[in-house]
């Protein structure tokens, strides 16, 4: 395992992460006496190889429903010393609750503290002013920190890049959780805002919510040529030296395969990532059009600024990503989370059209006449039964 500073944490980080999402039972807290045997042992399996591997990072949530309790099982077992637990809880207007929910995560992990303790989905000016207003959960995080509970202290964000830079300027935090990878660079700029901050730098699922690429679509695939997409996409991440850590969200032992082959190019990008780049860039020209490829974004209204709120930007991105990638199921069911997720998945999709006046509000952008179109072409074909965040379900 090759391993970064994170940021001034000081911490020797592992290039990968053991994200918790998707290895536990349910999505709601349930008694231990329900979670099924074979449930538990692979979650445990999981576990033991990521520490075998040197993936000694181990991330979940107050929100993965019976991830802590789970982990709460094998934790204890393992070397304290030797690992790096980070939970997260979200960011609430009672910080005496947030305090007393931070106490229960610790009570499922069965540990005495948590390395990182994050506030989990500064998504909206709202939730960033009640965690870092005077008596907020920034606060409540710091004396639980001057009690030994926690040793750092950082956020995870689905928000707009500006809402993003706005928190790490706050200069309150030592990490952050965000979104990046190749399908979606648009949050470079609060990485390079971090990085200016010193704080550790953690990208949240880029496998998944990179394009889904444990099942890949053939042309993609073509395209990353000799590698795999998932091993391109992480590739790419930490070909950045501002980024610390990927996580992997492993399901199973044998999720962690595929990644560690990241590891042989890690000192000899140069040789193989520019070219894989260049297809990439060159195919979505050619079937988007390089005029709509390089100007598509310029000028497009912010979701508050547009009529029904319908998010313009996001419908846009995976119209493009559905065509130049054939990511089409990828698109379909991000397109359909819209109106259903709140300030984790913003926005709405492009169906109440005909009741709405968007020209004003794309006045400044250069394909104003065709993108009302585009979108309810994009609905026509993407538009389907709602989908509910993993969390929701």
């Amino acid at each position: 395992m090759q391993y970064r500073r994170f940021g001034r944490t000081e911490l020797a980080m592992p290039v990968f992460s053991c994200g918790g999402m998707r290895y536990q039972y349910k999505w709601q807290d349930v008694p231990g006496w329900q979670i099924p045997k074979d449930n538990q042992a692979n979650l445990e399996q999981t576990i033991r190889r990521a520490v075998e591997l040197g993936i000694n990072h181990i991330e979940t949530a107050r929100g993965y429903g019976s991830s802590e309790m789970q982990l709460g099982q094998v934790l204890p077992t393992l070397p304290r010393d030797r690992l790096i637990v980070q939970t997260k809880v979200e960011p609430m207007a009672d910080a005496r609750k947030f305090t007393r929910t931070v106490e229960q995560s610790l009570s499922n992990l069965r540990l005495d503290y948590v390395d990182l303790l994050g506030l989990h989905g500064i998504n909206t000016p709202e939730l960033l002013e009640w965690s870092v207003r005077p008596g907020g959960c920034v606060d409540a995080a710091r004396k639980l920190q001057q009690q030994g509970k926690v040793r750092f202290i950082g956020f995870s964000t689905h928000a707009p890049t500006d809402v993003i830079v706005k928190t790490v300027e706050t200069n309150q935090f030592d990490y952050i959780n965000l979104h990046w990878y190749y399908i979606r660079q648009d949050n470079w700029a609060a990485i390079a805002a971090a990085h200016q901050h010193d704080m550790g730098v953690f990208i949240i699922s880029p496998s998944d919510k990179g394009g889904m690429l444990y099942k890949p679509p053939q042309k993609l695939v073509e395209l990353c040529t000799p590698l795999s997409p998932i091993v391109f996409n992480n590739l790419f991440c930490l070909s950045h030296s501002q980024v610390h850590t990927l996580s992997l969200g492993a399901a199973r032992p044998s999720d962690f395969d595929e990644h560690l082959k990241t590891l042989d190019y890690l000192d000899r990008v140069d040789e193989v990532l520019p070219e894989i780049l260049q297809r990439l860039e060159q195919e979505a020209m050619r079937s988007l059009g390089e005029e709509w490829y390089k100007t598509w974004q310029i000028g497009l209204p912010k979701l508050d600024d547009t009529p029904g709120r319908v998010n313009i930007r996001m419908i846009l991105w995976l119209r493009n990503l559905a065509i130049a990638y054939d990511l089409e199921e990828y698109a379909r069911i991000r397109y359909n989370m819209l109106g259903n997720s709140g300030h984790w998945v913003p926005g709405n999709k492009a169906d109440q059209l005909h009741r709405l006046d968007l020209h004003p509000c794309l006045a400044q952008s250069p394909h104003a006449a065709k993108i009302p179109g585009l979108l309810a072409d994009t609905h026509q074909w993407l538009g389907g039964e709602a989908v509910k965040r993993l969390s929701q379900q």
